[in-house]
């Protein structure tokens, strides 16, 4: 090797270890198409909400005050502060980074937050005076990072104490109850001190529903941050963004429930068999988000082979057209499927189907869940990953019905990484790691 490739070598290497060192952490945020940052240890959380309450006599930069769970925090638009241009539109939420200056908690509304990034501080350069859209005493300094350059701002220099104090809550200022739509929670809620990845998984919160249609919610949150560990492990601490459809796919890789698409198996009918209830005459079934009826058929299945002499009606329901169509007439393979099923199958010139006692027992119609539904009297409510896939105000609405529906003593039947928001109303029931909710 030569003296001038040696030297390139070398100093590709340093760049390297360089560029591996991270000692600051940064929220991402734009403002009129310019990136910004801020110390991640002066953030607390981040949301979308409207509805601020005005203050008379403040400045114009600041927007209001918020409740934000009970405490009252003044907000205050960066975009105005700085002589921005702010893009009007009335329906649409905010982005709000929430800081933690000193014992001041405030607000602060932006463009779009990107995300969180680590960088190397000794990479930062001091801003030029003629340098961004900003007065340049308000800036920390500036850093390149994968082809982008960031103006870091000095939050203590922008929230000053005249500042803060042109903002507070007039003592007779009764704030308005705020419409708030919680994209992410408190780092509290996380039970950790580390806010870089209360922030990370908040950033991840906000982007399933986006990219997979999936609401992070207290029905499956306990999941999503546990999820969020491994998924580190795996992409590393710089890295955990979800910037595609593909990054929400494989986030969620493994929240679905066992037997997913297909007739449950032995191990799991034997824990849920141990579970039910002995019963007699009528008994029914809710089973919305059916698919194709396999899972429908494997609860007849179980719940016959429980109880042959009940009068069983399952009522299932999908918002797929295609599926819950060609439900009714669902073939088997006898081959690939548990022998426990054996009994209740039938062959034909067309295959192998479930014989008449289980169909007679099914319905299958189509129905969409952010719909009201007509329910008699529920003994039985299986619904495996569904809700999770609908807002929270779907999945709360459900809860409640199914709960109204529900006999005294019946059950519930959630996805494997799911428990009931309304938890309060329910009785946990589990064997083998499966889990039921009893009706309290």
């Amino acid at each position: 090797m030569n003296m001038n490739t040696e030297t390139v070598a070398n100093s590709k290497e340093l760049d390297e270890k360089k560029m591996k060192k991270i000692d600051f952490k940064m929220v991402t945020f734009t403002l009129a198409g310019k990136d910004y940052g801020i110390d991640i240890m002066k953030v607390r959380e981040i949301h979308k909400a409207e509805k601020f309450t005005f203050v008379p006599n403040s400045s114009p930069f600041v927007r209001g005050v918020y409740n934000m769970r009970g405490d009252i925090i003044s907000v205050i638009d960066l975009r105005v502060f700085f002589n921005l241009p702010v893009e009007k539109n009335e329906k649409r939420y905010e982005n709000m980074i929430i800081l933690r200056l000193e014992d001041n908690t405030i607000g602060v509304l932006v463009d779009t937050i990107e995300k969180v990034i680590g960088i190397d501080s000794s990479r930062k350069q001091p801003p030029h005076p003629l340098f961004g859209d900003i007065n340049i005493k308000y800036i920390e300094s500036i850093v390149e990072n994968d082809d982008s350059l960031y103006i870091i701002l000095e939050a203590e220099k922008i929230f000053s104490s005249e500042t803060i104090t042109e903002s507070r809550t007039p003592e007779k200022a009764i704030p308005a109850a705020s419409a708030v739509e919680e994209i992410v929670f408190d780092a509290n809620a996380i039970r950790t001190e580390d806010n870089s990845k209360a922030l990370n998984i908040g950033f991840i919160e906000e982007t399933l529903p986006t990219y997979a249609g999936f609401y992070p919610t207290a029905l499956n949150r306990d999941w999503v941050i546990d999820r969020f560990d491994s998924w580190e492990k795996q992409r590393g601490s710089d890295n955990t963004q979800l910037d595609n459809k593909e990054d929400a796919d494989a986030y969620l890789r493994g929240f679905n429930s066992p037997f997913t698409g297909e007739l449950w198996g032995d191990e799991y009918i034997s824990a849920l068999t141990s579970m039910l209830p002995e019963k007699s005459g009528n008994v029914f079934v809710w089973n919305p988000g059916c698919s194709r009826g396999y899972e429908s058929y494997s609860i007849a299945a179980v719940l016959k082979s429980k109880n042959p002499e009940i009068l069983l009606k399952i009522q299932g329901n999908d918002n797929d057209l295609i599926n819950i169509s060609s439900a009714p007439g669902l073939m088997i393979e006898k081959g690939r499927v548990p022998s426990f099923y054996d009994s209740f199958l039938v062959s034909s010139e067309k295959g192998t189907q479930f014989n008449e006692v289980i169909k007679d027992s099914l319905i299958f119609e189509y129905h969409d869940l952010n719909n009201d539904t007509s329910l008699p009297p529920l003994d039985f409510v299986v619904c495996r990953d569904t809700l999770s896939y609908m807002n929270e105000a779907v999945q709360l609405k459900v809860l409640e019905k199914i709960y109204e529906s529900m006999k005294p003593g019946g059950l519930l039947m959630l996805g494997i990484n799911e428990k009931p928001s309304n938890g309060s109303n329910w009785e946990l029931i589990e064997n083998n790691g499966l889990k039921l909710y009893k009706k309290k």
